[in-house]
């Protein structure tokens, strides 16, 4: 059985078609075609139910899907195994919530660079259902999610913590001298905000839904820690996590809303697929990650 076969049939089957596969494949739609006959005709089994323009697997085809992943694990492993490297080297794609990016490569990447020079890494900034997507269809390695708790029995947790949230302003900010705030006194203050949708905004704002209410920021921007500055400098407030804040709060240049009616319950949690054969340098970045983005 030629493993390419096997190999082209996972990617058919994670895309749901020919022309897509082949696109990652390098591989024209009549080659993936051909290869697909060849396995089912190895197997004396129809994999695939073409009907129109839409691809789906048969029952049989589920079954030779869990087999296929096991054997492209093994062959990997065995692959590397025979290498036997002395230095760890490879390719590695890791999806992470965009305010993580700056924890992990501020401090500590250039140690790691010299460490394992032969490894390159390629971060993707996403949300939680894109990174999701990402990594059921092999386009990446790692995932680093902000969001709530999620346990699959499809992916593997590698490590997870839960993370402090809240509403934090300037200094000089008037709520500082106040009690116990509801929400609603917080609604007509400018709000800057990340992008709706993405991870703890979601949260929050899913929170203030269920209260029919709503934040209209004047200001949406990626970077948690851009937003944590325009904070100190007074011009609005924000919902941030404890990680990129704690310092600032500290030296007194940001501090805590004592909001009382919204809780938020953030984790994060560092996964991959359960299929996923974890080579060396996918191991190494692993580590990485755990030191950087994870309490002793």
């Amino acid at each position: 059985m030629d493993i390419k076969n096997l190999i082209t049939f996972i990617h058919v089957a994670e895309l749901s078609s020919f022309t897509k596969a082949g696109e990652i494949l390098g591989f024209s739609q009549s080659t993936v075609s051909f290869q697909i006959k060849q396995l089912e005709t190895e197997l004396d089994s129809q994999l695939f139910e073409r009907i129109g323009h839409t691809v789906a697997l048969t029952e049989k085809g589920r079954e030779v899907l869990d087999y296929a992943h096991l054997v492209n694990k093994l062959t990997q492993e065995l692959k590397q195994n025979i290498q036997d490297e002395k230095v760890v080297s490879g390719h590695v794609r890791l999806a992470m919530a965009d305010s993580l990016c700056t924890a992990m490569l501020r401090e500590g990447f250039e140690r790691f660079r010299k460490r394992h020079p032969g490894i390159t890494l390629k971060i993707v900034a996403a949300g939680t259902e894109e990174m999701f997507r990402l990594l059921d269809h092999n386009g990446v390695d790692v995932i680093l999610t902000l969001d709530n708790h999620i346990y699959d029995t499809g992916y593997v947790i590698a490590r997870e913590e839960k993370v402090g949230v809240h509403f934090v302003a300037g200094h000089d900010c008037p709520l500082r001298h106040m009690g116990p705030l509801s929400v609603r006194g917080l609604l007509g203050s400018p709000f800057i905000l990340t992008e709706k949708g993405m991870s703890y905004r979601r949260l929050m704002d899913e929170k203030l839904a269920e209260m029919s209410l709503e934040i209209h920021p004047i200001l949406e921007v990626g970077s948690a820690d851009l937003i944590g500055s325009l904070v100190e400098q007074g011009i609005g407030i924000s919902f941030l996590p404890d990680y990129v804040t704690a310092q600032a709060v500290e030296e007194e240049r940001l501090f805590y809303l004592d909001v009382y009616d919204v809780k938020v319950e953030v984790w994060k949690q560092l996964l991959y697929h359960k299929d996923k054969w974890v080579s060396p340098q996918m191991e190494t970045v692993l580590q990485y990650c755990i030191e950087k983005e994870f309490t002793a």
